[in-house]
């Protein structure tokens, strides 16, 4: 368990919601100099307390205009056959966000395609091709109401801490 104090997780609030604020614009939010804001910054992406920098991209920005989450069931949940399976999603460029899941599936898949003749041929590849794969089933995204990945940062009660 990593520990957080409230600077760390005010800098952490800030850069979820801007990655892009100056270390000027940090420090007043954090109350630091400009370089303790970077150098806290450091160690959180050292500690993997920030896993990545990234930008959300429009999908449609990008000609992706047609998402669709997918459940995927395995035929069996041996050990190999997940971790292959783990392998192909970190590999495939259509597939946005893999969960490995308990319940009904065994993942379930976040993935875009140019239009619906474009999944058709994905399915056929990754689904269709892997015989590792009991079936799948899709639905459509109608509307993306909310995209981003910030995590609410909350202070454990009994310490005033984030609680990470």
């Amino acid at each position: 368990m990593i520990s957080l104090d409230r600077v760390d997780a005010d800098l952490l609030e800030a850069v979820q919601k801007n990655n892009r604020l100056t270390s000027e614009q940090l420090a007043e939010i954090a109350h630091l100099s400009p370089t303790a804001c970077q150098r806290r910054l450091k160690r959180l992406r050292a500690e993997g307390v920030i896993e990545a920098d990234v930008s959300i991209v429009s999908p449609k920005a990008v000609g992706r205009h047609v998402t669709m989450i997918v459940l995927v069931s395995l035929e069996r949940e041996r050990a190999d056959i997940v971790d292959r399976f783990k392998a192909a999603i970190r590999n495939t460029r259509e597939v946005m966000l893999g969960y490995y899941v308990t319940g009904d599936a065994d993942f379930i898949l976040v993935i875009t395609a140019k239009d619906m003749e474009d999944y058709e041929q994905f399915t056929r590849r990754f689904f269709y091709e892997n015989h590792d794969i009991k079936g799948f089933k899709t639905m459509v995204v109608m509307d993306r109401v909310k995209a981003g990945f910030a995590f609410p940062i909350e202070p454990d009660p009994a310490t005033g801490a984030p609680s990470v």
